[in-house]
C-alpha cells in the first residue's frame, strides 16, 4: 500500500495559489473522482497492479499537515519508505520537479509539521518548483499562479512521476528525475 499527499490548503479562496500545487496535482492525475473524507482529509483510494493507493489532501491547513498524515498512516499501517508528499519549493524554479528522501523541510512548515508528526524524514518528497520572487514569501506562497507560470508547470510530467513512483523503487525514480 502506498500513500500520496498533495500539500495545500483547503477553500476556494487557495484553490489557484502556488501553496496549493500538490492539491493541483493530485486533482489533476486522479481527474473527476468523488473525495470521501475522514481524519480531516479528503482521501481517495486506487488499486494499481493490485496494489491499494490512498491519495490524501489534508484539511488542517499546511502548517498543520503532519496531524492527518500521521492518522492514516496509522490507520492504514502505511511504511513511510511508501509515502510521497507532493510539495511547492521555493528553490526551485518555476515547474521544475525534484525527488528528495531523508531530507529536511527546507522551511516548508507542511514538510516540517509531518517530519514532526512521524517522527522522521524517511519518506519520499515530489518537490515542485515556484521560484522565490520576492522577500514576502508568505503571501507569495498563497498568491495565485499567474497564468504564464501555471504554463511552466507540466502536470503530464508530475503524473507520470507519480506513476514512477506506484510502479517502482525510490532509487530508480530519483535517477530518472533528478537528472533533467
Amino acid at each position: 500500500m502506498k500513500l500520496i499527499v498533495g500539500l495545500g490548503n483547503p477553500g476556494d479562496e487557495y484553490k489557484k495559489t502556488r501553496h496549493n500545487v500538490g492539491f493541483m496535482s493530485i486533482d489533476n492525475y486522479l481527474g473527476d473522482v468523488k473525495f470521501k473524507e475522514k481524519y480531516n482529509g479528503l482521501y481517495y483510494e486506487k488499486s494499481v497492479n493490485g496494489e491499494k493507493i490512498i491519495f490524501l489532501k489534508p484539511l488542517t491547513y499546511m502548517n498543520n499537515s503532519g496531524e492527518c498524515v500521521r492518522k492514516y498512516v496509522d490507520f492504514f499501517d502505511i511504511e513511510h519508505s511508501n509515502i510521497m508528499v507532493i510539495q511547492d519549493d521555493l528553490d526551485l524554479p518555476t515547474g521544475t520537479i525534484r525527488f528528495k528522501i531523508k531530507s529536511t523541510s527546507g522551511g516548508h512548515n507542511g514538510i516540517k509539521s509531518i517530519i514532526n508528526h512521524l517522527n522522521g524524514d524517511d519518506f519520499f518528497r515530489l518537490k515542485v518548483g515556484i521560484s522565490n520572487t520576492t522577500n514576502d514569501v508568505i503571501d507569495y506562497v498563497i498568491g495565485n499562479f499567474s497564468k504564464k507560470e501555471l504554463n511552466l508547470i507540466d502536470f503530464n510530467l508530475i503524473n507520470a512521476a507519480i506513476d514512477d513512483f506506484i510502479l517502482n523503487d525510490c532509487e530508480y525514480v530519483m535517477n530518472k528525475y533528478n537528472r533533467k
